[in-house]
Parts: C-alpha cells; structure tokens; sequence
C-alpha cells in the first residue's frame, strides 16, 4: 500500500473518531458509509484521488457571518467524470454583528469569531475532457461543529456549540497540469449553507446561515 492510501485510511479514521458519540444520526451515517466505500475501493486497487482546498464565503440575509477555510478530501475516481470521498477541514469564522439602535448587551460568554470543523461526503462531477481545461460541479454535505464552550454573537443574538447540517455546492474551472491529467488546479464559485440553533433575548429559534464566495483547489 502506498502512502497517499495510508494517508486517506488515517483521515478516515479520524473522522470516526472525532464525531461526538450523540451526534446527529445522519452525519455518522454519511461519513461511515463514505470511508466504507473508499476502504473498499482503495484495497482493491481502485483509482484513488485527493485534494486540498482553500475557500472565502462571505455571508448574506437576516444572519451572517463570513467563512475562511481549508479542506482535504480523500476519495476514489470511479469514472473519468465521477468521483466521491470523505472530507475534513478547519473553518475560521467571523461573525457580522448588528450595529443598530437593537443591538444586543454581548457578555464573557459570547465572542464574534471562532472555529468550525466540517466532516462531509463530497461529490464531484467533471464535465468535458480529463486532459484539458473542463468544468466541474462540486457538491459537498455532512455536518459542521462549532469549537469551544463560549457561544458566537450573530447580529442580536448567539448560536451555541451544536452539531449543524452543511450543504456546499461549487461550480468553477478544472485546469489539468499534469500530462494524464490525474493532477490540476480548480477554482470555483461556491455557496455555503448552514443551520443554526438561534437564540434572541429570551427566544430560541432555529435558523441558516447563507455565505457566497469562492475556492481554489489542488487536485491529484
């Protein structure tokens, strides 16, 4: 077994072990049935593939908040247009709080940035040749975990430290750099949505967060 399968088996395995055992069913099954396949696939010689990516979404609507992040995805090319894995990564949060006549008293147990850690299955659809420039339409859905006990302030209100559901679909350019084709460089524009538990004053509410911007990847 060579290293960049190592590699992808270690990721796998981190995954498991950093979601919480009372998370939410449906982020456990879709990671555990994501490493199963590309388990599978890689022992039985598969072809494997990986990048890493870097993305800016700024947000927009009633709650937002702006997203600086990084990400790798392990997975395996079942077709020259097809391609799945299971994805970790670091995003850096900022919070847009309200500056208007309502804008709630933020205390010790508050902040306006923070970290989040996605896990999500990743799906990845090239469309036109795999040796020259094509496009390509990215989608990626798992769950996000907020990092530390202080909740973030979000316009007159907080969110607190719960799992949350990730949907972040991208469209964007491939520009292949290597001769086969196997290694390239991709940028897209991606939309990211985000649900939230929300609370105002005394009020609790569920909510998303809506931010639109851009990636850049290496892929090999």
């Amino acid at each position: 077994m060579n290293m960049k399968k190592k590699y992808a088996i270690i990721l796998l395995a981190l995954i498991s072990f950093l979601l919480p055992s009372n998370g939410a069913a449906q982020y456990t099954n879709i990671v555990n049935q994501a490493a199963s396949l590309m388990q599978t696939a890689m022992m039985g010689g598969m072809r494997y593939r990986g990048y890493v990516e870097a993305s800016y979404t700024g947000g927009f609507g009633n709650l937002q908040a702006d997203f600086v992040g990084i990400s790798t995805v392990q997975g395996v090319q079942y077709a020259d247009w097809f391609f799945m894995g299971a994805g970790l990564g670091v995003d850096l949060v900022y919070s847009k709080v309200g500056k208007g006549p309502n804008e709630w008293n933020y205390n010790r147990t508050t902040r306006t940035s923070g970290a989040m850690i996605p896990l999500f299955t990743d799906f990845r659809f090239n469309i036109g040749g795999n040796t020259g420039p094509s496009f390509f339409i990215d989608i990626k859905a798992g769950g996000s975990f907020l990092i530390g006990k202080n909740y973030l302030a979000i316009e007159n209100g907080y969110i607190n430290g719960s799992e949350y559901f990730m949907l972040k679909p991208s469209i964007g350019l491939r520009v292949p750099v290597s001769k086969n084709g196997k290694r390239s460089m991709n940028i897209g524009l991606t939309y990211q949505l985000l649900t939230c538990n929300y609370w105002w004053y005394n009020n609790s509410n569920s909510g998303t967060l809506n931010s639109l911007g851009g990636t850049v990847s290496y892929q090999w």
